[in-house]
């Protein structure tokens, strides 16, 4: 049963957060200074030629691919992907919100955590520390599309207790790549 209810006013960003404390998976080999440049490139511009990432790197092109193909197959490169602007998407509303559930068992994480992840409008979803179970980032179209989520879709997951949303106001910093000793 939801208990408490709140929209904070703020850009539209709506981001769900569970923290989960999970022993940390360790690439299956080591990385070096090579290695570390081969990331920082394809991190700026995951479209590199092999040749242009070679030469940015100082090798020559087929030991370079052989270096990203294992980068790739340790699982140390993921994915790659395309960033879109949501405002060309008319999703321009960025939102918060915190969930809190009724109970913190692991059925209630796991049923949670299930229901987010097929809601495409859920960026990101953290279990948290602190005041809140889950911090979620959402993006929607406006207030209404936010409204309707919440009202219809987070409001009825079995063991949420409370709900509140902040609107972003304005992205200052938004960066994918993550920082990269060399």
């Amino acid at each position: 049963m939801l208990r408490n209810l709140a929209f904070l006013s703020g850009e539209y960003s709506i981001i769900c957060f569970r923290f989960v404390l999970l022993p940390r998976l360790m690439p299956s080999m080591s990385l070096d200074p090579v290695d570390l440049k081969i990331l920082g490139e394809l991190q700026a511009d995951g479209r590199l030629s092999n040749v242009e990432l070679a030469r940015r790197v100082g090798l020559s092109p087929s030991p370079c691919l052989a270096r990203v193909r294992a980068l790739e197959t340790s699982g140390v490169i993921s994915r790659y992907v395309a960033l879109v602007d949501p405002q060309t998407l008319g999703l321009g509303v960025s939102v918060f919100i915190h969930v809190s559930l009724e109970k913190q068992v692991e059925r209630a994480l796991e049923s949670f955590e299930s229901a987010v992840k097929r809601y495409p409008q859920v960026l990101e979803c953290y279990l948290m520390t602190g005041d809140s179970d889950y911090l979620l980032r959402v993006a929607v179209p406006d207030v209404q599309a936010l409204q309707a989520f919440i009202i219809n879709e987070l409001t009825r997951i079995a063991g949420v207790a409370n709900i509140r949303s902040s609107f972003a106001l304005k992205q200052v910093k938004f960066e994918t790549a993550l920082p990269i000793s060399r």
